[in-house]
């Protein structure tokens, strides 16, 4: 059985974290103050109401306490994302997202009580600078300011050959935690697994390591 999430403001951002959790057989509300935006997103949602957030009263009427996750995510409107946010902690929500449209409306969100606070613009400029700067980077996951998990489609130079001839631990630094074909996704791949043109590596390491090995940059000698 899937958890139950509660979405408020149904902007872009917002819609599409609504729909992969509805698709992914969950129990999701979704809350607006426009009426326009409600009707928009019954097709993605469980439920739908129209709710003034920064009214506890409304907030209570909705049973929000009940919800696993609540998502702040109401758009340019700062003074409501903080209220919003400052009742959701006072009336005891387990899980608060809330979204920051800058470094200093996330710190305050952070002190106020959101559990995680996401940064939509500025991460998918990340990954988009981060795709343009490595083509062959389909997706990656930062760990820490130094180490990231990528998927990097393999190169043509190493097609054929074993993740044993590769080396790629020893040479490059790097792990390998699973590799995905066409027709299935290898987790903890064996040593003597044939990678193919195409294919996509799983790999966790250094950023720099990552890039040299992106960048289809032979190792410097040890």
């Amino acid at each position: 059985m899937g958890k139950q999430y509660a979405i408020i403001g149904m902007g872009r951002f917002s819609s599409s974290i609504a729909n992969r959790l509805y698709e992914a057989g969950n129990e999701v509300l979704g809350i607006d103050r426009d009426e326009v935006r409600i009707e928009e997103s019954r097709d993605f949602v469980t439920h739908a109401v129209i709710a003034d957030t920064t009214e506890e009263n409304a907030l209570r009427e909705i049973g929000i306490r009940n919800f696993d996750v609540v998502v702040v995510s109401i758009g340019n409107d700062i003074q409501a994302s903080i209220l919003t946010t400052l009742l959701l902690k006072e009336l005891g929500v387990k899980h608060i997202v809330a979204k920051a449209l800058n470094k200093y409306h996330g710190k305050v969100l952070s002190k106020i009580g959101a559990d995680k606070v996401v940064y939509p613009e500025r991460d998918m400029g990340e990954r988009v600078a981060h795709s343009l700067m490595s083509p062959n980077v389909l997706n990656f996951i930062e760990v820490s300011k130094d180490y990231s998990i990528e998927e990097i489609k393999v190169p043509s130079r190493l097609a054929g050959k074993s993740l044993r001839e590769l080396d790629i631990r020893a040479r490059y630094h790097l792990s390998v935690i699973a590799i995905r074909t066409r027709e299935e996704i290898s987790v903890n791949p064996s040593p003597d697994q044939i990678i193919k043109e195409n294919d996509v590596l799983l790999m966790i390491g250094e950023n720099a390591c990552l890039k040299q090995f992106a960048d289809g940059k032979e190792p410097a000698k040890l």
